[in-house]
């Protein structure tokens, strides 16, 4: 069997995608922000309006890599957090990317571990190619389901 270069550039890329939610979630969930921040475009915009308005708060979109980054790392700074990513769906046009794709995220406190607050999330990304990296520009987070203590999130 012969592989195409098309063929073998196509998958590398639509692997190379979903590797951009990868660094995403691990960036959050080791804390590592050097990691968070290669996911993201230097003009990303993250979108938890959905998730958050099904969950009964507020949580503004957020602009530009080191503001999401800061965001994140403040709001989730008391919490462990696991993100599972499954079921991608990639669409590539040239060097702009679109990724549909499944995130079940853990959310759990230091200080009592005996809670946690579990979501479901529906992901919408689009990403851009960004030299050998493929980064996120905009994430859109809508919920399916959740379960758990939503004192969790808002650190009652």
């Amino acid at each position: 069997m012969t592989i195409s270069p098309s063929f073998a550039q196509d998958a590398a890329d639509r692997l190379a995608v979903v590797e951009a939610l990868y660094r995403f979630a691990a960036g959050i969930d080791f804390r590592d922000n050097n990691l968070l921040s290669s996911s993201l475009a230097e003009n990303a915009v993250s979108d938890f309006r959905p998730a958050a308005a099904k969950a009964g708060f507020d949580y503004p979109v957020i602009e530009g890599r080191d503001v999401i980054v800061s965001a994140l790392t403040t709001s989730l700074a008391a919490l462990d957090t696991t993100h599972s990513v499954s079921n991608p769906r990639v669409t590539i046009d040239g060097d702009t990317a679109r990724m549909e794709v499944l995130v079940e995220a853990q959310h759990v406190p230091r200080s009592d571990p005996s809670r946690h607050y579990l979501m479901k999330n529906r992901y919408d990304v689009e990403l851009k190619r960004n030299g050998d990296l493929w980064v996120i520009t905009r994430n859109t987070v809508d919920n399916v389901w959740r379960t758990g203590d939503i004192g969790v999130l808002s650190g009652i």
